[in-house]
This record gives structure tokens, C-alpha cells and sequence, in this order.
């Protein structure tokens, strides 16, 4: 989820949730090869996250092959392909789930990312693309030495390339949609139960899902539902009803990292108790993380802060104080001041 899943947000994640898989946030695979260093930030994460994929999302197939290479020797255990997101700051420029009206384009980019995977592991290197800068290299080198991205291991095993997509554009064309995407034989197809047109309205089409099940059913590319889950119980049910191999879970994790524990629907009295003092857990590694950048801002953590005092009492007079603090340590005089930590 773009300008939620960050570095801090997935260790917190994985610190109290454990969730099976982690994906980062996207990143322009275009962006990444003109040495935008900024982007690096959405790359962010340490071996606590693991197994952790880099999610990309673009329209130029040669991009791809050369991010892919960078996604590999930062060490990322795989790369996923967004052609799913309906922004309109990405659909309208013919990426995200754009591309489902372009398949053959899909079909480049998947096939070009394979083969910068494939470049990687016939020995090429960051060092040996001359689309990243000397900046832009030293950069990563810059986030090793913080241990915000690890240092390269020797083990240069190949990683598994995947699709996040959606139902249809307009209207689901599962139908012809997956059937192409097949073809270049991903390692998994993760599949939101919404058109574009839709973006995050009404309900996800589950039955949809399951239809695309049976169409990938006989291939080996895993198939997994996305949409409107609620907590591990729910993702684990629906993955068995529509014979699914698993289901994402988005949403219901914001403020909750406790959603990914086994049978655990709703937080329990001793979870809600533990919520401000994660909230200033991850505001503090926050802080540490970003503060040091030219254009550092707390407010993206604010939106964060709201969501962890969901249904506290006095959630709504607390959540306009925390709309208006700059640092952690204003955070936890909020929290102070309500008995909260």
C-alpha cells in the first residue's frame, strides 16, 4: 500500500504479527533506472522482515530488466509486479491496472523482469548498469552502512517473479485477463476481486476469484485472493472456499498488527492495552529512519497514529491531538496525558 507499508510500518508488522509474507511499498521501476535515490526509501528493510518482496509498478519492459538486477543484489527474497493499482496518478499513465487493457505490454514487462533475474544470475551487478549513477550507488552503499538495506550475500539463487492485478478494467475479463498473464508463467498471481473502474467501492467479487482459481488451477503459478479480509481466520477460509493457495491481507492490518496471529479476529483487552505503546514504537523508529533526509516530514506517521486509537475511548479527542503533533516525544505527551502509556 503506497505511503503505508514503509520501513517502519512492516517492522512493527513483523515484530507483532509475524505475517507469513511481506510486500514493501511500489516503486517506478522508470524512477528506479534515472538513479532517483528518493525512491530507494520504499526499498527499505532489514532481515526481521523476511521473507519481504519488492512490489514495482511501470510501463517500460527494458526498466524492468535492469530493476530487477538492483531488486536482486539488494537481497529481496522476490519482486512483484503491480497491475492492479487504480490510482489515477498511475492507471492514466498506462501503468498499475492500465495495463490490463495492454496485455501483450504485461507480457513484456513480466518477461523482461524474468530475464533481469536471469541477467543476475549470470553475474551482473548494480556496478554494471550504466542507468544508475555514481549517487545513486553511493546511496546504497549510505543505507548498508545504517543497515537499512543488508549488505549483498554471496547466495545468488534465483527469485521468484510475481503479479498483483485486478478482475478487469471496466468490467471483469478474468477470462482473457488471466489466461495472458499465464503465459509467461509467474510464480504467482495475486488477484484483487475489483475492476479499476470500481477502485475500493462495493464489495470484492470472491466468486471472481474462485473463477480465476480453476483457470490456473492446472498451471504451476499460485493464485491468491485479495479484497476485503478481515483477519487471518477470514484469509485462511476464503483461500479454502475458492481454492485459493492463500489471500493477502491490506486494510485490516492498519492500527492492527496483532491481525496476523493465528484465530485472532478482534483484539483482545491485553492487545488493545499494548496499541499506543506500538503507535509510539513505530513513530520513535520513524523518527530514527527518515529525519535525516533533506525533506523530512512527520506528517505521513500522523494517519498511522489515528488508525492505532480506533475505538479507544475519547478516540476522537485524542486522535485531533495527535493530528497536530511534529515528534515522537509530542506523541507520547499525548499519550501521557490520556494514561495511555
Amino acid at each position: 500500500m503506497d505511503g503505508v507499508t514503509d520501513y517502519p510500518f512492516r517492522s512493527i508488522q513483523a515484530k507483532y504479527g509475524r505475517p507469513d509474507l511481506i510486500y514493501t511499498e511500489f516503486v517506478s521501476a522508470e524512477g528506479l533506472c534515472h538513479s532517483a535515490a528518493p525512491l530507494l526509501r520504499a526499498l527499505l528493510y532489514d532481515d526481521s522482515q523476511r521473507p519481504v518482496v519488492a512490489q514495482m509498478f511501470g510501463k517500460t519492459p527494458p526498466s524492468f530488466r535492469t530493476a530487477a538486477v538492483l531488486i536482486c543484489e539488494l537481497g529481496f527474497d522476490g519482486i512483484d509486479l503491480n497491475m492492479g493499482c487504480p490510482a489515477k496518478t498511475v492507471a492514466q499513465h498506462g501503468s498499475g491496472a492500465a495495463l490490463i487493457q495492454t496485455p501483450q505490454l504485461a507480457q513484456a514487462i513480466i518477461k523482461q523482469t524474468k530475464q533481469g533475474v536471469d541477467d543476475y544470475q549470470q553475474g551482473k551487478r548494480i556496478k554494471d548498469c550504466l542507468e544508475f549513477s555514481a549517487d545513486f550507488k553511493a546511496e546504497i552503499s549510505h543505507l548498508r552502512h545504517r543497515r537499512l538495506l543488508p549488505v549483498p550475500s554471496a547466495d545468488s539463487q534465483p527469485i521468484p517473479v510475481s503479479v498483483k492485478t485486478r478482475v478487469g478494467y471496466n468490467q471483469p475479463v478474468i477470462d482473457s485477463w488471466i489466461p495472458a498473464l499465464l503465459e509467461t508463467e509467474p510464480a504467482a498471481i495475486a488477484l484483487h476481486g475489483r475492476t479499476l473502474k470500481q477502485q475500493y467501492s462495493g464489495q470484492a467479487d470472491w466468486q471472481l476469484i474462485g473463477q480465476a482459481a480453476q483457470l490456473v488451477k492446472k498451471t504451476s503459478t499460485l493464485i491468491l485472493g485479495n479484497g476485503d479480509v478481515t483477519s487471518r481466520a477470514d484469509a485462511i477460509a476464503k483461500a479454502k472456499l475458492y481454492q485459493l493457495d492463500g489471500a493477502l491481507l491490506g486494510r485490516a492490518a492498519l492500527g492492527n498488527p496483532f491481525v496476523f496471529k493465528p484465530n485472532n479476529t478482534e483484539f483482545n483487552p491485553e492487545q488493545a492495552r499494548q496499541l499506543p505503546q506500538i503507535a509510539l514504537e513505530q513513530a520513535q523508529l520513524y523518527e530514527q529512519t527518515f529525519s535525516g533526509h533533506s525533506k523530512y516530514s512527520f506528517l505521513p506517521m500522523r494517519k498511522h497514529l489515528g488508525w492505532y486509537i480506533k475505538g479507544l475511548p475519547q478516540a476522537k479527542q485524542i486522535r485531533a491531538e495527535l493530528m497536530k503533533t511534529n515528534s515522537s516525544q509530542e506523541v507520547a505527551e499525548v499519550f501521557n496525558r490520556h494514561s495511555l502509556i
